[in-house]
């Protein structure tokens, strides 16, 4: 077997009710180790991947990239090894692509921009059940679009984000935030070069709280500038969280 390696992207979906998030951790399920098992069966040899992101406890997601490198001859037919791989997994995982791309390309660091939704309902609806959070009043939309509207730009996002997490920066661009109204309920959109953890879930319950006339919708712009995370609204749960589209700039060319 010839030793050249091939770099890989697998385009990813799942629905993360049953695991503990997308990245391997010891004594606890997660997506990851499920993608991992697999893909050994497959190949017969251990295979690492790079996630463009990690999805917490519960959250779901419609699209995820992870890149892998596999020996050059180990796939020769993509359909069949789709397939294949489809079959080992869990229900609740599926993979859509395999895409050959450039040795240093990195699901993660070249990721350019990430979308996300969160999904709200008001009447109990057993279908929706760990799909959405199930709200008892309904919030003033029009008021919520009005506070989401100063989230959009380049700023400190260190308000929203989970204390005592390493990263290098709380500077976030966000694209787009705004809320839309669905024959169930309510689903929050949001797109940004870059998330902090928990950043989404704190968000949305900020707005909730705005559009429940407890606080006013400038009153985001104070949160914001505190940089103190319990200025900002409680965490929704994670069940109605979506990771919904990962963009790169190559991604026209490459796939």
């Amino acid at each position: 077997m010839e030793d050249t390696l091939q770099r890989f992207f697998l385009e990813i979906a799942y629905d993360g009710t049953a695991y503990h998030g997308w990245q391997v951790q010891e004594n606890a399920i997660s997506v990851q180790q499920k993608l991992h098992e697999a893909l050994q069966k497959i190949l017969r040899y251990p295979v690492e991947t790079i996630g463009a992101g990690r999805t917490d406890t519960g959250v779901h997601a419609k699209q995820l990239f992870v890149h892998l490198d596999i020996l050059a001859d180990s796939i020769k037919d993509k359909a069949r090894f789709l397939h294949s791989l489809n079959a080992l997994l869990p229900h609740d995982i599926a993979v859509y692509r395999i895409l050959p791309v450039d040795q240093g390309a990195h699901a993660r660091f070249d990721a350019t921009e990430r979308a996300y939704e969160y999904h709200v309902h008001f009447c109990k609806n057993p279908f929706l059940l760990h799909k959405s959070w199930q709200l008892r009043e309904i919030p003033d939309v029009a008021i919520m679009n009005n506070a989401a509207a100063f989230l959009v730009g380049t700023q400190d996002f260190g308000c929203f984000s989970k204390s005592h997490t390493q990263v290098y920066t709380n500077i976030c661009s966000v694209l787009q935030a705004y809320w839309q109204e669905t024959d169930e309920g309510l689903v929050f959109h949001i797109t940004a070069n870059r998330f902090l953890r928990n950043m989404v879930r704190a968000i949305v319950g900020t707005l909730l709280d705005i559009g429940l006339k407890k606080k006013a919708p400038e009153s985001i712009l104070d949160i914001i500038g505190s940089k103190d995370r319990s200025k900002a609204g409680t965490s929704v749960p994670a069940h109605g969280l979506y990771l919904t589209k990962v963009v790169y700039p190559y991604i026209d060319k490459a796939f």
